[in-house]
Formats: structure tokens, sequence, C-alpha cells
């Protein structure tokens, strides 16, 4: 199978940052006290991880030109231009950084990034205008939001809701209800399971090892991955779908691209594609019924059926009958095969 390579680069520089210098401040806070976190910065990163230990905030402060400046310059920067508030308030931990002006002089402002070290077992506001956000080992209501970062994500569960306008989706070995969202970058999911919604406006979507009820969708890019069981709606206007080794039930579409797919069907399959070929393998031994059509039909043979068969149609009961197949190749090919 053709995999879709995606990177993730833009998130390096504030992880090297973040631990090759120290933070401008940080504070420590009982563990058992902290029941939910709120963070927000205009201009930095915010990364969360759960770990043992009390809760600590490391604040991060650098110019938003990239020049050194002295800690005395830090100092004076952030009393004329910000409200920091890092602190603890009826079980709220808060890492809050607000510019006090509105005509903000960006060459001269700051970029102020949050490292939070926390529980575990806590739900989470976090907004940043143009950082990344990073989050490892969460368990709870989760809501995060970027205007131009990425969104790196591992071993979370519950509820998990993410938005990001221009950066790059990863998520790993997470679970229950996912929820993400880029305007216009790539996605990646990896060992996830639950209730799962991925969304682009303008990039690839890469899904692997993936369980449960899977929605993914792109305007214009490309749709694929392998090892899925579940439910999977697959949407592209502009793409190819590739999927190898699927389990489950698949409603899939493109309209400017081709449709590969190997699967062992549960409850359905349903495949559309206006501009391009479609491929589809399945097991010789399932009871189906099949409702195959497009410009031009091939088939490997088939043993046990009964129904129709021409150069443009195949409709009509494998082993029986059973499973719904429909597919729709309008103006392309459709190759069907049987393992």
């Amino acid at each position: 199978m053709k995999r879709i390579l995606i990177a993730f680069a833009c998130g390096l520089p504030f992880i090297l940052h973040a631990q090759t210098s120290a933070p401008y401040m940080q504070k420590s806070f009982p563990r058992d006290a902290v029941h939910r976190l709120e963070a927000q910065t205009s201009g930095g990163n915010i990364s969360v991880s759960a770990e043992p230990g009390d809760a600590r905030v490391e604040v991060y402060i650098r110019s938003n030109n990239g020049r050194e400046i002295s800690k005395e310059e830090i100092q004076q920067r952030l009393n004329e231009q910000f409200d920091l508030t890092v602190g603890l308030e009826g079980g709220v931990l808060k890492a809050v950084a607000k510019h006090k002006l509105r005509d903000i002089n960006w060459n001269k402002s700051l970029s102020i990034s949050f490292v939070i070290h926390s529980p575990s077992a806590v739900s989470s506001s976090l907004k940043t205008s143009g950082g990344n956000i990073d989050l490892n080992g969460l368990s709870g209501n989760e809501d995060f939001k970027t205007s131009g970062g990425n969104l790196s994500l591992a071993g979370l569960s519950g509820k998990i809701t993410g938005r990001t306008s221009g950066g790059n989706v990863s998520i790993d070995n997470s679970k229950d209800n996912i929820d993400l969202q880029t305007s216009g970058g790539n996605m990646s999911a990896k060992h996830c399971e639950g209730t799962i919604r991925l969304e682009t406006s303008g990039g690839n979507l890469d899904i692997t090892d993936i369980k449960g009820s899977i929605k993914a969708t792109t305007s214009g890019g490309h749709v694929g991955g392998s090892n899925v069981a579940g439910e999977l709606q697959a949407r592209t206007s502009g793409g190819n779908i590739d999927f190898d080794n699927m389990t489950g039930s698949l409603a899939a579409s493109t309209s400017g691209g081709n449709i590969h797919v190997i699967i062992n069907p549960a409850k359905f399959i349903d495949l559309s594609n206006s501009g391009g070929n479609i491929t589809l393998e399945l097991p010789k031994d399932k009871g189906m019924d099949l409702n195959i059509s497009g410009d031009q039909v091939h088939s490997t043979a088939m043993t046990n059926f009964r129904g129709d068969v021409d150069k443009h149609r195949i409709s009509g009961s494998l082993n029986g009958g059973g499973i719904p197949v429909k597919v729709d190749g309008n103006g392309g090919s459709v190759h069907l095969s049987f393992r």
C-alpha cells in the first residue's frame, strides 16, 4: 500500500527550548488539590503531561523576534504588556498570559509558553493563538484550541476536543471520545479506540491500528491506513482512499481520486467515486449481496454466485447473500477480487 507520510517538525523547536533552557518562573502546587487546568497564552506553546509528585507550572519566555533579551527586560515588558497569572483557585490550576494593550508591537512583545506537570485525572481548557499544544497521559474532558500551531496528543482518555486553524494533528494511544479538526494541516491517528472524528480542510489523513466508530474527512487530501476495525466513514473531495487489512463496515467516497480497499466486511460496504477507479478485495467465503457498477467492471472468479454479470455491472448474491456490498464507479473502472 502507498503510505501517507506526515511530518510534525514544527513542534520540535519548543520541545528543545523547554528542555534546554531554564524556566523564567516555576511554581508547584499540592497534587490532590488540582482537579482542572486552565491555560491561555496569545503567542506561545502549551504542554501538559501527567506526572507523579506535586503539580508544577513552568513559564518560558522569549522575545517574539528571536533576539536574546535579559531577564530585566523581560520583566519590564511583562509589566508593561501582560497580565500573567499562575495559581491555584478552587481546584483550578491557572496559567494565563493576557495582553493589556489593544495595539501590540509584535517586534517588542513576548512569546510566553507554559509547561504543566499535573495529575492524570484532570479536565482542561487550553488556548493559544499562535503556538503548539502537546498533551500526554490525561484522563478527563480535554478542550483545547490553537489558531496557528500543531496538536500533538498521546495517552489520552475521556472526551477529547481539539481544534487548530493552521497546523498538523497527531494522536497516539488514546481512547473514548475523540473529536479533532484542522483547517489546513495533515492528521495522523494511531493505536486509538472509541468514537473518533477527524476532519481537515486541506490535508491528508492517516489512521492506523484504530478501533471503533470512525469518521475521517478531508476536502483536499488523501485518506488511508491499515488495521482499522469497526465502522468507518471516509470522505475526500480531491484525493485517494486507501485501506489495507480492514475489518468491519465502510462507507467511502471521493470526487477526484481512486479507492483501494482490502476488507473483511461486517454490516455493509458502500463505495462511490466520481472520477477515478475502485479496487476492492473481499473474502471469498462470506455471504454478500453484490451491487457493483462502473464504466468497466472486472472481477476474478466467483464461486457460489447467483445473479447477473456484464461489463458494466455485477448484481446478485454470493454464498447465499447477506452483507450488502454497493460499489458505484460512475465513470471509472471497478476491479473486484476475492481471497
